[in-house]
């Protein structure tokens, strides 16, 4: 059986590991996106804010005396580009970015309130409220993105219908 500090190490490296993932899955996205301006600054505004992120957990993890697992990132770093890349050749690209970028916002949250209830579990007070920002963070773009879902295809459908590329 685990004990609650290490169980609480592995919902921070797992955290941390997920934003990773998300970063790198945005990045490619932004770098992608031409024709959805407003998505693109959407998600620009959220790597900054992912970044900030990281930061907060790894000052969570250095204070349990422990650091990012860089097995666990480089996998999943890797499942992020790869998702980005799976998608690119596609014509409806931008619309499976936009499900993947909700749903992704919305296991964010998830794991977001998970971790804070494992902290307070373990008697990290000091983190609480970084961790607390952070998931307020994950709901605001939750609900962003959710709001371009309707917009992002009603441009994908002007552009398609007019014989232009409406991938990105």
């Amino acid at each position: 059986m685990t004990d609650l500090q290490s169980t609480y190490v592995t919902a921070l490296k797992n955290t941390h590991s997920l934003e990773l993932e998300a970063l790198q899955a945005m990045e490619r996205q932004v770098e992608r996106l031409e024709r959805y301006p407003q998505m693109k600054a959407i998600l620009e505004q959220h790597i900054e804010e992912t970044k900030l992120q990281r930061d907060r957990l790894e000052t969570a993890l250095d204070g349990q005396g422990a650091s990012p697992s860089s097995v666990k990132e480089g996998a999943l770093g890797l499942a992020g580009n790869l998702a980005a890349i799976f998608h690119a050749p596609a014509k409806d690209e931008i619309l499976k970015n936009v499900y993947a970028d909700h749903a992704l916002e919305n296991y964010e949250i998830a794991a977001y309130r998970s971790l804070i209830a494992i902290a307070k579990r373990a008697g990290d007070a000091r983190n609480v409220p970084a961790l607390e920002q952070s998931l307020a963070e994950e709901e605001a773009m939750a609900e962003r993105v959710a709001a371009q879902i309707e917009p992002v295809t009603a441009t994908y459908l002007e552009l398609t219908l007019s014989g232009a590329d409406a991938s990105r």
